[in-house]
């Protein structure tokens, strides 16, 4: 382990973590005010290491948990454990930034606008809200905190890129995580495409 303490983020715990997808240990981490609570879920030895093969995930209860078909959260969710279980070691960041940061009661909220003709973007924003209020703040706290020299990441959003390099995480390489289309999400895909720049085909 690097590093105990990276600015205002505390690692709390680890713990072994065997899953379907393979054996991992999970890291636990918190604001050093108790502020919001992310985990690390790691394969192999990453400390110290280059090219790490990397995933930001932020949390979605109706994708992840749900298997909810309006989104493509939790495929890309499986689909990045799969390879990060085959490969000799990376990490999946699950990152609490419900409903692209707008909270689990503000995500439904914007459901039901999207159930009246709204674009995912439009409803956000007739909400008061951003398009898309995340940030990578800790996701690169947590990586330094790892010992994680550079990344490959596995993503379709190039402001998870620009979010990293940001904070000094050096993005070697993108690998796209994409996932096949369903009737329930195919306007949610296009406008992540169309509005948010995802580089989706």
């Amino acid at each position: 382990m690097a590093r105990e303490k990276e600015d205002g983020l505390v690692l709390a715990n680890s713990a072994k973590l065997p899953t379907r997808y393979g054996n991992f240990v999970i890291y636990s981490f918190t604001g050093a005010d108790g502020g919001a609570e992310h985990v690390a879920i790691v394969k192999g030895r990453v400390a110290g290491r280059e090219d790490v093969l990397v995933r930001l995930h932020s949390e979605c209860l109706t994708g992840d948990a749900l298997g909810s078909r309006r989104c493509d959260c939790g495929e890309q969710l499986q689909a990045a454990l799969r390879k990060i279980g085959k490969a000799p070691r990376g990490i999946l960041l699950y990152l609490a930034q419900e409903g692209r940061g707008i909270g689990l009661v503000a995500k439904v909220a914007a459901y039901h606008l999207q159930d009246h003709g709204l674009d995912t973007v439009e409803a956000n924003e007739v909400l008061g809200f951003p398009a898309d209020a995340r940030d990578y703040e800790a996701a690169a706290e947590m990586l330094k905190i790892l010992g994680v020299r550079s990344v490959q990441l596995m993503t379709n959003n190039p402001r998870k890129i620009s979010g990293l390099q940001g904070q000094g995480i050096r993005v070697t390489k993108r690998i796209p995580l994409e996932v096949k289309a369903n009737p329930a999400n195919r306007r949610y895909l296009r406008t992540k495409r169309e509005k948010l720049a995802h580089l989706i085909d």
